[in-house]
């Protein structure tokens, strides 16, 4: 049984994945359950599940099952009518609901869930099975919140890490909803997916954002991408329904947090990119010239392959040919870096180039490799003056080069796992910049908490308005019968307006101490008091009127099928 592994800065509660995968399970047919797993909430059907996701009628079947069960379990006597089942179930799941004071679903908000897998739990191998291009990221949204327990989703899925957040109406099991999903669209089962993935959740889940947004989660500390990475993230949400409020809030704090860190700690200083820590590995790898006297091979055009060409030219390579599908990105890469020689070949004619180079670099979105072993074969030995041997340096995920090719004693390749050969150097350097950024993060964090400690007001708000507006109301119509059908329409409208105004003038004072805008923990503080304050004194209580209506048209309908 694999532990949920940790990640740097985060503390994991020390439950095993597959006990939180396990914990609630439905009764059997026996009957023999547990008091809390035969009731209608426990038995794998919350309350979302009931007003929201569910329908009614099936969860009173099932329901229905239980209650008839344990009648034969207890006396032997013969099962309930079917339509006195029904009743009986959705009387009794209504007091059952009544009955609970503090009900998870109604007075605790939801938990931020984010489980994935990186460069640091897993092998590329591994997690170029579960990338998600980011046109799917819509679609992938979609299906994670139509799970059950699943309020809100986004899907951040780069080279070097696949991580789902998302807000959770119960976290365990939402945790199970999205494990499954994940096993379900890469093929990759359960057991496997336990040993590799991370989870955290509510302020370690946060806190983990804004460390990969700062770049101190990435192989290459500091590493500019992720923050683009991450603004990609926010952007694609906003046209996705299931990026709700929580997540819209989370991430764009995780960006401000990536800006703070950038601008007021030196941690961008040096290497800070994929692309440029696979130049400083060629680098290492090449003889005493290095890149100088290297014939480069670029595979693909788009943003890594254009800090490659910057990265190499730092390093004296003047001379680079680029492979693509379109003449387009060449051109535009032609234009910026004119200081280089930058030819441009069309993808057909990708291994006759490959003859020619000694250093090949892969950088596309193919979903297969490009490189196998009987290629590698077919390719000229590369002459002792270069080193004797071609590398192929490929940070795509998923990979561009099959791990075949290292099979052939003239190839040497390399992914972006082996950037940590790079990133091992000047390992105390990294560790002071991280304590700087640290700090900011820890900042960012207590905005964001207070943020989200703001919205528990909402819905106080909400039920306060109400309220008043009931009141207001009902006197206006006893007022209005009392006064005839002789008043003018006119006349009317201004009782109308002034009974209005009372009640906002009334209320202005309550809904000012309830409003907050997260930025002074102090003041939320305060407006949380006040709410549970203004809760007591209104009884502004959770209202099952609706919810006692949906069981008894459910239990009449299903009862007279």
């Amino acid at each position: 049984m694999a532990s949920i592994r940790s990640v740097a800065g985060g503390v994991v509660a020390p439950t095993s994945v597959r006990t939180v995968l396990d914990e609630h399970r439905l009764p059997t047919s026996s009957g023999r359950c547990s008091l809390r797993s035969s009731s209608i909430f426990g038995a794998g059907l919350d309350l979302p599940l009931l007003t929201r996701k569910l329908k009614l009628t099936d969860a009173l079947t099932h329901y229905q099952g239980v209650v008839g069960t344990r009648a034969e379990a207890s006396d032997g006597s013969q099962q309930l009518a079917a339509s006195h089942r029904y009743k009986v179930a959705s009387q009794a799941a209504f007091e059952h609901l009544q009955a609970i004071k503090n009900n998870r679903y109604t007075q605790v908000k939801s938990s931020i869930l984010v489980l994935g897998l990186s460069v640091h739990t897993c092998p590329v191998s591994m997690r170029e099975k579960l990338a998600v291009p980011e046109a799917e990221w819509p679609r992938a949204i979609g299906e994670l919140v139509e799970n059950n327990h699943i309020e809100e989703a986004g899907v951040l899925s780069t080279c070097n890490r696949m991580e789902i957040y998302v807000v959770a109406l119960s976290w365990n099991r939402g945790v199970q909803e999205v494990t499954e999903w994940m096993s379900r669209t890469s093929g990759v089962p359960v057991d496997e997916l336990r040993e590799h993935l991370f989870i955290l959740r509510d302020r370690d889940a946060t806190q983990h954002l804004f460390r990969v947004a700062s770049g101190l989660d990435s192989l290459v500390l500091g590493e500019g991408q992720i923050l683009a990475q991450v603004k990609q993230v926010y952007k694609v949400g906003q046209t996705a329904s299931g990026f709700g409020r929580n997540l819209n809030g989370l991430f764009k704090q995780a960006i401000t947090a990536g800006k703070r860190v950038r601008c007021e700690t030196s941690i961008s200083a040096g290497a800070v990119s994929v692309s440029s820590a696979a130049v400083e590995l060629a680098v290492m790898k090449l003889p005493e010239q290095g890149m100088m006297s290297a014939k480069v091979l670029i595979v693909g055009a788009g943003k890594m392959s254009k800090l490659l060409v910057k990265h190499l030219i730092s390093k004296g390579c003047t001379k680079m040919v680029v492979v693509n599908r379109s003449e387009g990105r060449v051109a535009e890469l032609q234009a910026e870096f004119g200081e280089a020689e930058l030819i441009y070949k069309p993808l057909s004619e990708m291994m006759n180039c490959a003859e020619e180079a000694n250093v090949i670099f892969t950088s596309t979105a193919s979903e297969t490799p490009l490189f196998f072993r009987e290629h590698a074969e077919q390719l000229p030995v590369v002459p002792e003056s270069l080193g004797g041997v071609r590398h192929f340096i490929d940070i795509s995920v998923p990979r561009n080069v099959g791990a075949c090719v290292a099979e052939v004693p003239t190839a040497r390749v390399y992914n972006v796992d082996d950037l940590k050969e790079v990133v091992a150097a000047n390992k105390e350097e990294r560790k002071r910049k991280a304590q700087e950024a640290q700090v900011i993060i820890e900042e960012e964090l207590r905005s964001f908490d207070s943020w989200r400690d703001s919205l528990e007001t909402v819905p106080t708000i909400k039920k306060l308005r109400a309220y008043a507006e009931g009141i207001r109301t009902s006197e206006l119509e006893k007022c209005l019968n009392k006064m005839g059908d002789d008043l003018t329409k006119k006349n009317r409208k201004l009782v109308e307006e002034l009974s209005r105004g009372i009640v906002n003038k009334l209320l202005h004072g309550p809904m000012q101490n309830l409003r907050s805008d997260g930025t002074d923990a102090r003041t939320v503080t305060e407006t949380i008091e006040n709410m549970h304050a203004l809760e007591r004194m209104f009884d502004l209580k959770a209202d099952f009127s609706a919810l006692e209506k949906q069981f008894k048209a459910a239990a009449e309908k299903v009862s007279s099928q």
